[in-house]
């Protein structure tokens, strides 16, 4: 391998930003944030979902209200929605 190309691997935090839960692994990833582990400080990078808080790996499934979007397109863009729409850019 070349030297001077390739980033530096480390130990990094990720932190779930919903659970809290934190998860050392090696990464290149850059940031400017520290996390104390056991007395030792890592670079923290925060995510929105981990395995911790995605649905398919906690089972949790979130239902979403789809008929007050269908509703609320509907209202905003007339009974016929999308076909309205493509009649209007031509």
């Amino acid at each position: 391998m070349k030297e001077g190309i390739h980033p530096a691997i480390r130990e990094v935090v990720f932190q779930d930003t919903i659970t809290g839960s934190q998860y050392i692994v090696a990464s290149a990833a850059k940031t400017e944030l520290t996390a104390t582990i056991n007395g030792k400080s890592y670079p923290l990078v925060k995510v929105d979902v981990s395995s911790s808080s995605h649905p398919f790996y906690t089972g949790n499934q979130r239902i979403l209200d789809i008929a007050g979007r269908v509703e609320k397109f509907g209202s905003k863009y007339g009974k016929d929605g999308v076909a309205s729409l493509l009649k209007k850019k031509k």
